[in-house]
């Protein structure tokens, strides 16, 4: 338990602060001003001595260390339980498995992230060659939030929910070699990536570098993952709907 305690509190550790230290790079590099009076992050544009696959890279690896850093507490309990489900059955190795396992967990983000990236930095050249869309986006950012908030009600939620803080059964078949581990890890990650779809959605719509939008997710996430059953992912969508409509109705008030 000490080796594995050790190990991810020096990986948070480690994450949190290459994050807080590129966020802060970031902010001193300023943000682009936008009609409608809102900001466009850095993260999405190429510096002038940058290449395109320079600048992707650049955004992913930042992605991978912010995903760690966030999601890492939410994930650490069930990792936790599958090592001590494998210590439990005699399976030999069980702490370089759960590592695999959780090597295929944030593999998931980091594909995520290559998905993201090109999809924002093609939205961003959208919105700075049409002022037109560049006012729609508060707007936008409050109807991203509202679903995110409704989709937190739904069945959908409640599943991959359940699913990511499943907890193994003596009986159940549980990875017990390297390429079981990566698919079992890979599974844990695409569940943890559809519970978390909403609130994801609003760290993009807010802005993928702002640090306050990362520890409110960070903290939403882990508390619905660690809290049993479905009341405090209920609650996390009704406040979360409430700003949303809040959003736009300053956006509505502001055209």
């Amino acid at each position: 338990m000490a080796a594995f305690l050790i190990v991810s509190s020096l990986l948070f550790a480690a994450s949190v602060t290459v994050t807080i230290v590129r966020t802060a790079a970031m902010s001193a590099m300023g943000a682009m001003p936008m009609p409608g009076g809102w900001t466009m992050s850095m993260a999405w544009m190429r510096m002038s001595d940058q290449t395109w696959p320079g600048a992707a890279s650049s955004f992913l690896g930042m992605w991978v260390v912010m995903m760690v850093a966030m999601m890492l507490p939410a994930s650490l309990p069930t990792l936790w339980r599958y090592r001590q489900a494998l210590r439990g059955k005699g399976v030999a190795h069980a702490g370089w498995l759960t590592a695999v396992v959780g090597l295929g967990y944030f593999f998931v983000w980091t594909a995520l992230g290559l998905i993201v990236f090109p999809i924002g930095a093609a939205l961003a050249a959208i919105e700075m060659s049409s002022p037109a869309l560049a006012r729609a986006v508060p707007s936008t950012v409050g109807v991203v939030t509202l679903i995110a908030g409704a989709l937190q009600f739904t069945a959908w939620k409640s599943r991959h929910l359940e699913c990511c803080k499943d907890t193994p059964r003596p009986e159940r078949a549980l990875p017990e070699d390297a390429v079981a581990a990566w698919r079992h890890g890979l599974l844990f990650g695409l569940h943890c990536g559809c519970s978390c779809a909403g609130l994801t959605a609003i760290l993009l719509a807010v802005g993928v570098m702002d640090l306050r939008a990362m520890v409110i997710v960070a903290v939403a996430t882990t508390a619905e993952r660690l809290a049993p059953g479905q009341q405090v992912a209920r609650a996390i969508g009704a406040v979360v709907v409430g700003i949303g409509l809040l959003l736009i109705a300053q956006a509505a008030s502001t055209v």
